[in-house]
């Protein structure tokens, strides 16, 4: 099943990838989520290694256990051919009521069909305070593709 847009990528459909993920992502339905991957795609996330779509499934299930009130950023950072990287930040808060800040990048290769099967992550966390937030669920259409600050 193609997912389109389909590589080679242009600027406008890098975008495009890139704000359909974002939006999967906020929905914080895994098996949504999964069916962005070719079906024995593999990740690297943080010191985590995953492969295929029912490990993906349960990674996501146990993240969004742990990350409550998830809501996420992502912006295209440089694209070519069948491979999009991306900056990103997400706040979420632990069962205590923590509220974290995360940082990362990720690299993304696509098969021909539009499916991603190699996501490698490297994120970084930050404790912030409630009051600290700027990420209140999912972007509005207006705010799409609109850059977010660094700190």
């Amino acid at each position: 099943m193609a997912r389109p847009p389909l590589p080679p990528f242009t600027d406008e459909s890098a975008r495009a990838k890139v704000q359909s993920a974002e939006d999967a992502w906020n929905s914080r339905d895994p098996e949504r989520v999964a069916l962005a991957y070719t079906a024995d795609s593999v990740w690297r996330n943080r010191d985590r290694f995953v492969t295929g779509r029912a490990e993906i499934v349960e990674f996501l299930r146990q993240k969004w256990q742990r990350e409550l009130d998830y809501a996420l950023r992502k912006e295209m950072w440089a694209y070519t051919g069948n491979r999009i990287a991306v900056r990103f930040q997400y706040e979420s808060h632990d069962t205590s009521g923590q509220w974290w800040r995360s940082y990362g990048n990720e690299l993304w290769e696509f098969d021909e069909e539009g499916l991603m099967r190699r996501r490698e992550a490297s994120i970084n966390d930050l404790a912030i305070d409630e009051s600290a937030r700027r990420i209140h669920g999912p972007r509005s259409e207006a705010e799409q593709g609109m850059a977010f600050p660094l700190a």
